[in-house]
């Protein structure tokens, strides 16, 4: 329980008090943790202490805030590593998750000028723009922007969109899918993102920006994705380089 003569500070160990009752497994993801009023009657300390170890944890991604609802523990995060060009689809399979999605917008317009300059095309080709929530077991995961250069891709449908878009360009297209590059930063949730990701506005989300490329090198997709900060984490192998200075 609580040392109140102990050096750790009271908020630390009501943290780890958390801690061990999710490691015990006798709060799992989805239960709601009790209010921060009975947390204050139970150990006879300040609800100001309280909600400076609940912040501490939900900052860690370990509990998650629900306006008007309160604090619950917080879904294990998938982990993606960022080696490898693997599809939405893939990932979510090769995690036993069963993936989906919703489709919001489906046309066919002139590329933006950040789209062209991206995909090197000219003002006169045209795209394919596809908006989606990334579903795994039916939870959104991510929103997607996607660009498609219709040239290079071509009878895209909105059924298609449904599905795996790699699949149908290698499988259908005949297409081989090469190499991407991406960055990646933190953000917070907009009104859009907190909407559709069902999430709340200000919470924390990934955003990654991808041009993906043919095997001849001819980029033919640009992405723009929101992933939900409380269900993904992202991991790199970094090999020590065998060049030293």
């Amino acid at each position: 329980m609580i040392d109140k003569n102990s050096p750790l500070p009271i908020y630390y160990q009501i943290q780890e008090w958390i801690r061990k009752k999710m490691d015990d497994g006798e709060w799992e993801p989805g239960d709601m943790l009790p209010s921060e009023r009975i947390f204050a009657e139970q150990f006879n300390i300040s609800r100001m202490t309280v909600r400076q170890a609940i912040t501490e944890l939900v900052n860690e991604g370990l509990l998650r805030r629900e306006k008007g609802k309160g604090t619950f523990v917080a879904e294990k995060k998938l982990e993606q590593p960022l080696q490898g060009l693997t599809s939405f689809t893939e990932d979510m399979k090769a995690r036993g998750f069963q993936p989906g999605n919703k489709l919001y917008e489906f046309r066919v317009t002139p590329p933006s000028r950040d789209v062209a300059d991206a995909l090197n095309m000219k003002k006169t080709d045209s795209v394919y723009e596809l908006e989606r929530v990334r579903l795994a077991d039916n939870k959104p995961m991510a929103l997607e922007m996607t660009s498609i250069h219709a040239g290079v891709v071509t009878n895209l449908s909105k059924d298609i969109a449904q599905s795996s878009l790699y699949n149908y360009i290698e499988q259908t297209l005949g297409l081989t899918i090469g190499h991407a590059s991406q960055t990646l930063e933190s953000a917070l949730a907009g009104e859009k993102e907190a909407e559709l990701l069902q999430i709340e506005a200000g919470d924390p989300i990934l955003w990654i920006s991808r041009k993906t490329h043919l095997q001849d090198g001819t980029p033919f997709e640009y992405v723009r994705s929101a992933y939900r900060g409380d269900r993904y984490k992202f991991s790199i192998h970094l090999p020590r380089s065998t060049r030293r200075h």
